[in-house]
């Protein structure tokens, strides 16, 4: 029942959720050993108390193994499956290791096979899990009738205390997904706001260089038909497609560098909708009415740059923003919570091409960290 997708090891939140988990798996497990070992001090053949010890030690490893494989998406399937086989191999020779074990005085193999009950949800899937435990139940009663002990009290511990032990696991391995598949879902926004991102540009240059290059075909066209009638004509429609050329040349720099006008209240809307969809809560600031489309322009892509690490490199509960102008200056201030610290800092790939597209334009950004609080601070010029 886990899930094969491979899981970010880096993910300390989530490294701590599978270690609880494994350890709360573990733990039942090395439990139930102990009841099978009370059979051992009752048994007085001392080579039936060796072979008991090591087929109830052995299970227990085996047990152990599949466990981790539960928990460990990223594991490959193949070790999964040997873990599997080795618990299948085990438990069918813990039949005649364990079963004779205080025989008729402690239902010493049903506590192995109540264990085996719980591990199934585990390995198969629910109609295997069925068919596991109704073996199992007939290889107890079995055991119980061969070694002259009651076989109610067998099936009785074989059944109810396995249906149990087998409810537990699999609600702590089920929860355990649920964690995995909600990191993954975080990263995948992550990846989802990047790739619109992606599109949103493409579409830009598209329709930017779609009717320019157009033109400038037909033109191009037109001179050249010219030229041989009409000169004249012919260089001023070569002087046109020269400059409606550097005029393309101008506007795709411009996009390039961001300086089309954006809409800083949609990316804000988009970029909260985002963290909250994440488990982040987050507050819309309301835009200062005087704002020019230049500045505003030069911190949405801060915006898109700050939300970005905020769901790669944190484990954030809450996110601050703040937008406001104060006489000739426009500043923005993302601060988060969860700062990992393997995440971003002031010399990183996208913060350092942030802080040079803000030098260009006379601003200034800056980044600091305080504990585990990230605060990401850009300014820009704003014209009198």
């Amino acid at each position: 029942m886990t899930s094969e997708v491979s899981t970010p090891r880096a993910d300390r939140r989530l490294r701590r959720a599978r270690l609880v988990t494994l350890l709360s798996l573990a733990g039942g497990v090395w439990a139930t050993v102990l009841l099978p070992a009370v059979g051992l001090t009752r048994e007085p053949h001392a080579g039936r108390v060796a072979l008991g010890a090591v087929g109830i030690l052995a299970f227990a490893a085996t047990q152990t193994a599949v466990l981790y494989a539960a928990v460990t998406p990223w594991l490959a399937q193949r070790w999964r499956r040997r873990a599997q086989l080795a618990l299948a191999v085990m438990a069918a020779l813990t039949v005649p290791l364990v079963a004779p074990v205080a025989a008729g005085v402690w239902p010493t193999w049903a506590w192995i096979g109540a264990a085996l009950v719980g591990m199934a949800p585990l390995v198969v899937r629910l109609p295997g899990a069925l068919a596991v435990t109704a073996g199992t139940l007939g290889v107890s009663a079995a055991v119980a009738w061969w070694t002259g002990g009651p076989v109610g009290r067998s099936l009785a511990v074989t059944g109810g205390i396995g249906v149990a032990v087998a409810a537990v696991n699999w609600f702590q391995v089920w929860f355990w997904d649920l964690l995995v598949e909600a990191r993954q879902g975080q990263a995948a926004q992550a990846r989802l706001v990047a790739a619109e991102e992606r599109l949103r540009f493409a579409r830009d240059v598209h329709d930017l260089l779609g009717h320019s290059l157009t033109v400038i075909a037909l033109k191009a066209e037109l001179a050249a038909r010219l030229a041989p009638v009409d000169p004249a004509r012919a260089g001023r429609e070569a002087a046109e497609v020269q400059r409606l050329a550097a005029s393309a040349l101008t506007e795709v720099r411009e996009s390039v560098h961001g300086y089309r006008a954006v809409d800083l209240g949609e990316q804000l809307q988009a970029v909260a909708e985002v963290l909250r969809s994440c488990g982040v809560r987050c507050t819309v600031p309301s835009l200062p009415v005087d704002l020019p489309q230049p500045a505003a322009t030069e911190l949405a892509a801060v915006l898109r740059e700050a939300g970005t690490n905020v769901l790669r490199h944190s484990r954030a509960d809450w996110c601050r923003i703040r937008i406001d102008r104060k006489e000739n200056v426009a500043r923005m201030t993302v601060t988060n919570d969860g700062a990992d610290e393997s995440g971003p800092d002031a010399h990183s790939h996208g913060l350092r091409g942030l802080a040079d597209r803000l030098a260009a334009a006379g601003g200034e950004l800056r980044v600091r960290r305080q504990d585990a609080v990230f605060t990401i601070e850009a300014t820009v010029p704003v014209p009198s």
